[in-house]
């Protein structure tokens, strides 16, 4: 299986979001610039349709 986590945090610091508070269980809170919205990241996004849709929802136009 693919781990996805590294890969997305690293594009999302690329686009300008920052990680904000730790949120319940193993998820935390981010911050899209592009967005203007806060939304959860998995600690362990092992399926590529997660990790796309932590990109849709930071309003970046990447797919895994």
């Amino acid at each position: 299986m693919a781990e996805y986590e590294k890969k997305v945090r690293l594009v999302l610091k690329e686009f300008g979001c920052h990680f904000v508070r730790h949120g319940k269980g193993d998820h935390d809170i981010w911050y899209s610039p592009i967005t203007n919205r806060n939304f959860s990241v998995d600690g362990e996004i092992r399926i590529r349709h997660v990790a796309n849709g932590i990109m849709k929802q930071a309003g970046i136009d990447k797919h895994f």
